[in-house]
């Protein structure tokens, strides 16, 4: 009997140690606080991110001498764009060059031309602007139309 009480507290505790082997690259665990949308749109406009970028339906200042903005941002999209992506496309935006747009435009030798501003942005100018960015896309479920056979 004690043999199986021991074996048995012996495969627990192997299983729960198999669950502490974490990848230590995981993201899981990660979460940032709340923004500040008001406070996100500022920082776009004071990163300029609007130089290069627009937003879908929103009015935004026009940047004297600056190159029309190439990547259109928010709008309608057939998939959530999670806070995640969107913090991972600011902080690393080599990553996932955006769909849609001539490769030239976007990228120099499939890096992005996107300026990286980790050594200049604040986490809360990070959030902020993430806060803006996440309602501006509009969730559009696709119609799907089956034929039906006689």
């Amino acid at each position: 009997m004690k043999k199986v009480i021991i074996l048995s507290l012996a495969g627990i505790l192997a299983a729960g140690l198999v669950g502490c082997d974490r990848d230590p690259m995981s993201e899981k665990g990660f979460s940032l606080p709340d923004g500040d949308p008001v406070a996100g749109r500022e920082a776009f406009l004071y990163m300029q991110c609007h130089q290069c970028h627009t937003i879908a339906g929103v009015e935004l200042p026009v940047i004297p001498m600056a190159e029309p903005p190439f990547v259109e941002l928010g709008g309608a999209v057939t998939r959530v764009k999670t806070y995640g992506e969107l913090v991972t496309a600011i902080i690393n935006p080599s990553h996932k060059l955006a769909d849609g747009y001539p490769k030239d435009l976007v990228s120099v030798d499939g890096v992005s031309k996107m300026y990286v501003y980790n050594d200049f942005m604040t986490v809360q100018e990070l959030i902020d602007i993430v806060m803006y960015l996440q309602p501006q896309y509009d969730l559009i479920v696709p119609e799907f139309y089956y034929r039906q056979y006689p």
